[in-house]
């Protein structure tokens, strides 16, 4: 008898697993994912910028990122379904820059591992920079790292869309409700109360609930050091558009900018970086006079003349611990699992996310990359697994 598997949280990580666990071979049936908020306008799937990149300093982060590439060149061919589109991938780049002795070491240090993971970066003089991208202005640059292939844009929300369609056509349960309750009782999981007062038994729950993680794991009574923190995004037009694609330039004052179609798009963190409640959306708009655009402008000096044509802000599910993902089993509680904590990194992480805990969770064990450093246990005994590459 197949286990009962009740997932909260249905936006990209919640049916990446659905839909996973459907293709190796999991009933359908016995799948419920229970999703606060099914329009999905307000999680972070809705405000990500949508990007992917090898640029890590985590051998094993290099290594989930490059099955996300290839998910998503060859997403038609995995899906296996004639409705499913081509997913739109420009891969213009990341270009990371250090203007100090410390930031220089940093890149070097994390090139060395990227290569040795078959990235593609290469580290660039800030001659090379100015060689083959004319518009930077390089003064008091050190180095750069640009990421030559399998890094850029993607359509992350064709992804996360399709993924929920064929889950749902192959019979997993969506609904639209709230998890209020998480039976404990017996010593490990027996199933979850929802707001509408039903109960669902469950020998299995995934905790895939983004910035509202840490709420989750304390209705199990575990701890979980993932919170909502602010990022801001801006998208522009310029008078006097590049001449070329703009890689997704990670510039010194922690500001980054790229390419977007025919347009521009810049996001920043705010210097004042709290937690804040998962409903709460509101901006504090004086961050693009008075850091963005002096920064961006200082950096492309063809950008002194541009106009903003949209804004937002939207949240990470941000692991305060060690600022990496939490993914699998916790051994103090046997039948619960986190698919949680990616700090800004979820959607490009979701495709092999998703499908290692489907593999976690039908064979026991990972099967393709072993996902068990990401355990939350890790936190329990304070052994950090840090990613240091987090924008």
């Amino acid at each position: 008898m197949a286990d009962r598997i009740v997932i909260i949280g249905g936006a990209i990580m919640g049916s990446s697993l659905a839909w996973w666990l459907t293709d190796l071979g999991h009933p359908a049936s016995d799948i419920t994912v229970v999703e606060r908020d099914s329009t999905y306008a307000a999680c972070g799937t809705a405000f990500t910028n949508s990007c992917i990149r090898q640029q890590f300093g985590n051998p094993l982060n290099i290594a989930v990122s490059q099955f996300g590439v290839e998910c998503i060149r060859n997403f038609q061919t995995i899906m296996d379904d004639a409705r499913v589109p081509p997913i739109h991938f420009h891969p213009f780049g990341y270009m990371y820059l250090a203007d100090t002795p410390e930031a220089e070491a940093n890149l070097r240090r994390m090139h060395g591992v990227q290569v040795a993971s078959g990235a593609g970066t290469r580290l660039m003089s800030p001659d090379d920079i100015a060689r083959d991208f004319p518009f930077y202005d390089t003064a008091g640059l050190r180095l750069g790292a640009h990421g030559t292939r399998d890094e850029g844009y993607f359509d992350g929300t064709t992804m996360f869309d399709w993924w929920r369609r064929c889950a749902c056509d192959r019979g997993v349960t969506y609904l639209t409700d709230t998890v209020i309750g998480i039976d404990t009782s017996g010593g490990r999981v027996g199933g979850v109360t929802l707001a509408s007062g039903a109960r669902l038994g469950a020998d299995i729950v995934v905790n895939a609930a983004g910035t509202r993680g840490a709420a989750v794991a304390r209705m199990a009574g575990l701890d979980l050091p993932v919170e909502p923190r602010k990022r801001y995004t801006w998208v522009f037009s310029a008078a006097r558009p590049l001449d070329r694609d703009l890689p997704l330039t990670i510039d010194p004052s922690g500001v980054h900018v790229r390419q977007d179609g025919a347009n521009y798009l810049a996001g920043a963190t705010p210097d004042m970086d709290p937690a804040v409640d998962p409903e709460d959306f509101a901006g504090d708009w004086a961050i693009w006079e008075d850091k963005v655009w002096p920064a961006i402008a200082a950096r492309i000096p063809a950008f002194e003349e541009i106009r903003v044509t949209q804004s937002w802000v939207g949240h990470y599910d941000y692991n305060t611990f060690d600022q990496n993902a939490v993914v699998g089993p916790h051994g103090d509680l046997p039948g619960f699992h986190t698919l949680n904590g990616f700090s800004g990194h979820g959607l490009q992480q979701s495709p092999a996310m998703g499908r290692g805990l489907a593999e976690y969770l039908i064979h026991g064990s990972y099967r393709t990359l072993d996902l068990t450093p990401f355990g939350p246990d890790r936190i329990a005994t304070g052994v950090h697994f840090p990613e240091s590459a987090v924008i």
